[in-house]
């Protein structure tokens, strides 16, 4: 039984096994120079052990969060100083050799998968949490600095850092700013791209720059906010200035449990319909609650075909009247079992189930796909019944486990690779679910990224000249398409070569832009 967090097919760009050096993937740059060069500049600049070459430690680098797609990198460098970025870059410029950065390695989208002709560069080690300035509500941390880390370090002060990905616990700030990571609570404190004040970086050039300001709304163009969720395409966080977030004066979690998913839909909308807006608030259906318990025994409502957790927060008396609220609404919508959480004990064991649940469903499925799309609020009845009815005509299971308030789904589709056709099946599922939700106004992906997986699905979301668009403001960063090439856009586009052939003149060039 495996408990991958996503297994796929092939990706486009990295459908071999490759060892280092053994030629260049398809997506990447013109050839330019090798990677034994880079290395060799590299030699007295970064510690020799910090250099990996042996085959059977690049090997433990071959893949991100999504472990079917493995990609052994020829080289590996383990950064242990800002200026260890910086000289890794430019080596890697002045010979034009492809880089792939990478953080902690919990990405499910194939960010951070290595290139087989270019050098994988680890930030995890520059782990040093700089400032902590509550009476500015800031941190200034390094790449490698640990989500939770920086909510540990504040807490005495009164504050915390409010992104809070599942992954928490191991996830990087550096990955959480590349992924422009979300996590439970985005829907009333927002993605990474709203704590994110300032960034150092190194350019695909080897520049070293900062975007941004410590104070709020800097003026000009906000290319902190093109810097966060770019997947490491733009360049290399080196140091980041986050926002902290006031701890509220009271919390209330609250579980209630369903005989149906539609009935948890309906709570839910009629909550925000209320006019309340929970810090979180999540729907996981019978089959997760199922995988869930055999993990890690949350003690979920018995017979529950979804269960509804919602978190409250803010000054005590605005908690107290929309919990009467909450409570008030799950009952007229169904809720057969209604239980809030009377301490931090009991908070965390009903957070157990939710956070667990992508690897917790490798007790029910020998394989799966962790599936990221969003569709509004308002689709989500119409969407999962859609969903349902797709799973059954298929012959696939599908477990449910999302962010209802703001309509992040996180379909999880099972299968088992072993019976022949089962992979092609699940992937088909995906694909359709994904199609299910652009088809109603929304995403293909909402908080783990496009990277190697999803850049096929690009074109059905994007128009060529969207498409487009999108690679000028990466061409501006990296005209020599170096920095994690062949993610997030299905093919190379602009950059050191001619755009696709159209009708007349481009559009951007009539208006005046200059394509090169």
């Amino acid at each position: 039984m495996t408990l991958e967090p996503e297994v796929r097919g092939p990706a486009p760009q990295a459908d071999v096994r490759a060892r280092g050096g053994e030629g260049a993937q398809e997506g990447g740059p013109a050839r330019g120079g090798t990677v034994a060069q880079v290395l060799a500049d590299l030699r007295g600049a970064v510690p020799d052990p910090l250099l990996l070459t042996d085959p059977a430690e690049l090997e433990t680098y071959a893949c991100d969060g999504l472990a079917a797609y493995r990609v052994t990198p020829a080289l590996v460098v383990l950064a242990d100083s800002a200026d260890h970025v910086t000289e890794t870059v430019r080596a890697c410029a002045r010979h034009r050799v492809p880089f792939v950065a990478r953080g902690s390695g919990t990405g499910l989208s194939g960010g951070a998968l290595p290139r087989a002709d270019g050098v994988l560069l680890v930030t995890s080690r520059l782990r040093t949490l700089h400032e902590l300035r509550p009476e500015d509500q800031r941190a200034v941390v390094d790449p490698g600095v640990i989500n939770l880390q920086v909510t540990k370090a504040a807490n005495p002060r009164g504050y915390y850092f409010a992104p809070d990905p599942s992954s928490q616990q191991i996830c990087s700030i550096g990955g959480n700013v590349a992924e422009n990571s979300g996590g439970a609570h985005c829907l009333k404190y927002g993605f990474t791209a709203n704590h994110v004040l300032a960034l150092d970086l190194v350019t695909p050039s080897g520049e070293e720059v900062r975007l941004g300001t410590e104070a709020p709304d800097a003026p000009g163009y906000d290319l902190v906010g093109a810097f966060v969720g770019s997947e490491g395409t733009l360049g290399v966080a080196t140091r980041a200035v986050v926002r902290l977030t006031r701890l509220p004066e009271e919390v209330r979690t609250v579980l209630a449990g369903f005989a149906t998913i539609d009935q948890a839909g309906a709570a839910t909308s009629a909550i925000i319909a209320a006019g309340i807006v929970p810090a979180a608030i999540e729907i996981m259906d019978a089959l997760a609650i199922e995988a869930a318990e055999k993990a890690v025994s949350c003690g979920y409502p018995a017979g529950a075909g979804a269960v509804l957790v919602v978190e409250l927060d803010g000054a005590a008396e605005e908690v107290a009247h929309e919990y009467d609220q909450v409570e008030r609404i799950c009952a007229e919508q169904g809720a057969f079992e209604f239980r809030m959480a009377t301490d931090a004990l009991e908070r965390a064991e009903i957070w157990k189930g939710r956070k667990s649940a992508f690897a917790a469903v490798g007790r029910i499925s020998p394989d799966y796909i962790v599936q990221d799309g969003v569709v509004p609020r308002t689709a989500l009845p119409e969407v999962l019944r859609e969903m349902s009815r797709i799973s059954a005509e298929r012959g696939v299971r599908v477990a449910n486990v999302f962010h209802a308030g703001d309509g992040n789904l996180h379909p999880l589709v099972l299968f088992d690779a072993a019976e022949e056709g089962a992979t092609e099946r699940a992937e088909e599922v995906s694909g359709m679910i994904l199609d299910l939700c652009i088809r109603h106004g929304g995403s293909i992906t909402g908080e783990h990224g496009v990277g190697a997986d999803k850049a096929r699905y690009m074109p059905r979301m994007f128009t060529e000249e969207d498409l487009d668009t999108m690679q000028l403001v990466r061409c501006a960063f990296d005209p020599d398409g170096i920095a994690n090439p062949g993610k997030i856009y299905p093919t190379p586009r602009l950059c050191g070569e001619r755009p696709r052939v159209v009708q007349g003149a481009h559009a951007l060039a009539t208006d005046g832009v200059e394509l090169f």
